[in-house]
């Protein structure tokens, strides 16, 4: 699929506690709301498949609920042990109160 910005949700419903799940372009997608900010990423853990949403959101890093490891959700950027792998982060815009994400092979 060519990049595309998908409206995945409503900005209000983005609480700074717990992650969002919505689907884009197939993909589970992981909504974070760090200090006023949204992130998106991969909702999928990399080591051992488990979902981020069901995770623990401490500042800007998600664990995994499996096996502890963190990720940033900034970045998408493995933080440490047992990962070994970063998670697929995406651009994220804000209009008219809705969140956007980019998806597609660039983003």
């Amino acid at each position: 699929m060519s990049n595309q910005w998908l409206d995945v949700h409503a900005v209000d419903g983005v609480s700074d506690e717990v992650p969002v799940v919505v689907v884009a372009d197939g993909d589970e997608i992981a909504l974070y709301r760090v200090d006023e900010q949204i992130y998106a990423t991969a909702n999928l853990c990399t080591h051992g498949s488990a979902r981020l949403c069901d995770g623990f959101l401490e500042g800007h890093e998600i664990e995994c609920p499996l096996h502890q490891g963190r990720f940033d959700v900034r970045t998408g950027a493995a933080l440490c042990a047992p990962l070994t792998e970063s998670i697929r982060s995406y651009p994220v815009r804000i209009e008219g109160g809705r969140v956007f994400v980019k998806v597609g092979d660039d983003s």
